[in-house]
């Protein structure tokens, strides 16, 4: 019975144990069943969360890596645009300068220049023998309006007609651009004529406004060189309107005028020398009684009136009596300072002849006359700068504010225009 119990005692133990573990398992998963699933279901969270996160990382990692695919390929859309733009700009400028060039061509095509050392007759008719309606000077530019044999019908100026082939380069470009002159005009106050292309260069000399500057190159993009009184320089195109002439034949009628005119001046002006002698030398006893008679300054200086004659050798004593007085930018004062224009303005104010202050205005005052009759007296025209012939090869002129007015060499620079006015 012993036994029995204890086997009874055991067998509760056990049961009891058995219950409690039961006990503890229903407290934890309230069945051992619904327990296990609820494990299998956790872990099927954690793999599914796990498996999101990981396709989000990929997602993202996709999105950016596109991204940066979006970005390489519009850098290169962006890059072929340019190049294409880039390419498109250069085509265009290439044709820019093709049809320029195109119509520069067809410009000149029918432009000839005077094949000559002197002149050639410009002809009524296609003959040697028939009258001349002009003459085509070397350097002179004509239009060719037709052909006729050995001839070519031409236009220059005034003057229409023929002249023989062999006397007329037609087509040349380098001969019509070699026989243009091309101006610059100040279209500002005051223009600063630079050393070099820049404006950072040192200024070599100041042009007043108005003032026409003979251009030597123009392939400097922005500036174009130019030639002064005191060199050549540089001005910005900026501050210039450039144009380019010719010049032209001479008609029969013009030619008679002027020869009749020179033949009368030269027949009187031995007769006004003489007076312009006879006037000085009264003007120097009136001045060496005028200087007993006055109180001196030891360094004043005296002047004689201009002779009552207004022709070319009474300008030219008048004038010279100034050589040495200062150089004044826009001055116009014979004895205190004077720009080259002034001085001539005023010089001729003297002997009642009214002028521009403006050496390219002065270009248009007057007579012309060729460079190879120029006498005493005659305004001198060059581009930028203007003064009164001498005689004997030299020209008096307000020249630079270093040098004042003195005698320079006539040609000292290519002469534009030679003008009269007396």
């Amino acid at each position: 019975m012993n036994s029995n119990r204890k086997a009874s005692k055991y067998t509760a133990l056990t049961l009891t144990a058995g219950a409690l573990i039961v006990s503890s398992a229903m407290t934890v998963g309230a069945a051992p069943l619904a327990g296990a699933t609820s494990m299998t279901a956790s872990s099927v969270t954690s793999d599914k969360k796990a498996s999101d996160d990981k396709q989000a990382s990929y997602s993202t990692r996709s999105g950016v890596s596109a991204m940066l695919s979006n970005m390489v390929v519009s850098s290169q859309q962006t890059a072929s645009a340019n190049k294409e733009a880039a390419e498109q700009a250069e085509k265009e400028k290439q044709q820019a300068i093709a049809v320029a060039a195109a119509q520069q061509a067809a410009q000149y095509a029918s432009l000839g220049v005077a094949n000559v050392t002197d002149y050639a007759y410009i002809r009524t008719a296609a003959d040697a023998n028939s009258e001349y309606a002009g003459k085509l000077y070397a350097g002179q530019v004509a239009t060719v309006n037709s052909e006729e044999g050995d001839w070519y019908n031409i236009t220059s100026g005034d003057v229409t007609g023929y002249i023989n082939k062999q006397f007329l380069t037609v087509g040349d470009v380098n001969a019509i651009q070699a026989a243009a002159t091309t101006i610059a005009t100040v279209n500002t106050t005051t223009l600063k004529v630079r050393e070099t292309a820049s404006t950072d260069a040192k200024t070599l000399t100041m042009v007043p406004g108005t003032s026409e500057l003979k251009v030597l190159d123009q392939s400097t993009d922005g500036w174009v060189q130019v030639e002064t009184t005191d060199g050549n320089g540089y001005v910005s195109t900026d501050f210039v309107s450039i144009s380019t002439s010719y010049k032209f034949a001479e008609s029969k009628a013009a030619e008679q005028a002027r020869l009749a005119q020179e033949a009368a001046e030269k027949a009187a002006e031995e007769a006004a020398a003489k007076a312009a002698r006879e006037a000085a030398s009264k003007v120097k006893n009136k001045k060496s009684n005028s200087k007993s008679n006055s109180k001196s300054t030891g360094s004043e200086k005296s002047y004689s009136a201009p002779a009552s004659s207004g022709n070319g050798s009474a300008v030219v004593n008048y004038a010279s009596q100034f050589v040495g007085n200062p150089y004044v930018y826009g001055g116009s004062s014979l004895t205190n300072g004077t720009d080259c224009s002034g001085y001539v303005m005023s010089v001729y104010k003297a002997f009642g002849v009214s002028l521009p202050h403006s050496s390219s205005a002065m270009r248009g005052v007057g007579t012309g006359v060729s460079v190879s009759d120029m006498q005493p007296g005659d305004i001198v025209c060059y581009s930028g700068h203007v003064g009164i012939y001498a005689g004997n090869g030299q020209l008096l002129n307000a020249s630079t504010p270093s040098t004042g007015i003195k005698y320079s060499s006539v040609n000292y620079k290519p002469i534009l225009s030679v003008r009269r006015v007396y």
